[in-house]
């Protein structure tokens, strides 16, 4: 889903001037659209299962969006029992701006993911009217939006031709664990998907970041999503592939005017977080299973274990190899501290980390082969059918 300064800001072109980004992402930030003279229609699609706590701060950040053309807000109640709809619907009219529409799917048919059986029923309803809206926003109900995130996503996709603009929104760090864990959960994944590699024409990787994206209807409908991706469990690296494998042009970042607001308090809670998906993002391979964890344990948990032989093993180069090899780990990490704003003494800390995702990923795994599989607001859900099965 990672240079020696923080990413710049979106209405930064990125180019041999910009500050590098962390490693990996380079041009976090949105490319510059420059001017647009008749702006896009836009429908703004918010799945929502049980989220009336975030409600409050994320949605009137959607409602007070400032944006030249026509504009509307379609939150799909998800079976939620916190009282969801309601709350959405007394907020917009406490707030105003945008207008919108709560609606409610009921549950999903058989073969659909929770989540994209409310962007199937949320997509059908913004394409209801005389005319399709000319792009889909599909942000989530905990993402909060600075008033011009959506002017400035607009105007990135119709300067550079952009099928699909991707935002990693950045996530909230405010307790211990978050600060330790948070940046190096975007970190990992940035090196699982080099956004550099990602944004080049003609790439064949392709991701996504849920939580905030930009669709085009019309490379939507040419990629067939979301029917084509309905069992998806990643379902935003699913959606980028299937836009990409349609002949689309995608492009994936950090933020700075977008924002999680969810809570991850404990170290519990940022497993859960990991652990409910580590192992769908591995296709439920256990031999890329082994490879990750091999991979993680040579190149983050190796180096302190080569020092610590150096110091007190008597086996001096490879005390040095392994120093040397903490520094160059701990000064790739620097630049995703500080776009998190952190503190540059949590580098050394990158192999205690990775070892804790080490872990959550094993975790993933036994999971899922005890039946529990991914899991998300209380629903569970197996292996996609048409996966491949490790022989």
């Amino acid at each position: 889903m990672p240079g020696a300064s923080a990413p710049p800001g979106p209405s930064t072109p990125p180019g041999p001037s910009t500050p590098q980004s962390p490693p990996g992402t380079a041009g976090t930030a949105a490319p510059a659209g420059g001017d647009v003279g008749l702006w896009p229609s836009v429908a703004v699609v918010v799945p929502a299962r049980d989220e009336a706590d975030m409600l409050p701060e994320s949605l009137p950040s959607l409602l007070a969006q400032v944006y030249p053309g026509a504009a509307e807000i379609y939150l799909v109640d998800d079976g939620s029992t916190d009282g969801t709809g309601e709350l959405a619907r007394d907020l917009a009219a406490r707030y105003g701006g945008l207008p919108l529409t709560v609606s409610s799917p009921g549950e999903p048919e058989p073969g659909w993911t929770g989540k994209l059986w409310a962007l199937r029923h949320g997509i059908a309803l913004a394409r209801g009217g005389p005319k399709d809206p000319d792009y889909l926003l599909l942000t989530d109900a905990d993402i909060a939006h600075e008033p011009d995130s959506l002017r400035e996503l607009v105007a990135a996709a119709l300067g550079h031709r952009l099928d699909l603009v991707s935002q990693m929104a950045r996530l909230r760090v405010a307790s211990g664990w978050e600060k330790l864990v948070v940046p190096a959960f975007v970190y990992f994944f940035a090196q699982l998907y080099p956004f550099r590699r990602i944004n080049r024409p003609g790439a064949r990787t392709a991701a996504a970041a849920g939580g905030c994206v930009l669709l085009r209807t019309e490379a939507a409908v040419r990629a067939r999503v979301p029917e084509s991706i309905r069992q998806a469990v990643i379902d935003d690296v699913s959606l980028a592939k299937a836009v990409q494998g349609s002949g689309g042009r995608i492009w994936l970042g950090l933020a700075e005017r977008v924002d999680s607001i969810r809570p991850y308090p404990r170290l519990a809670d940022l497993w859960q977080m990991v652990a409910r998906s580590a192992y769908a993002q591995l296709r439920h391979n256990p031999l890329v299973l082994l490879g990750t964890v091999a991979g993680l344990a040579v190149i983050y948990l190796a180096p302190p274990v080569a020092l610590g032989a150096g110091l007190f093993g008597g086996d001096t180069a490879a005390g040095w190899l392994g120093f040397a090899a903490w520094a160059v780990m701990a000064g790739t990490y620097l630049p995703m501290l500080r776009y998190y704003r952190q503190s540059s003494w949590l580098a050394p800390l990158l192999p205690f980390t990775a070892f804790l995702y080490l872990l959550m990923t094993v975790d993933s795994a036994v999971r899922h082969y005890r039946g529990r599989g991914a899991a998300w607001k209380g629903r569970t859900y197996a292996r996609p059918e048409g996966e491949p099965r490790p022989q």
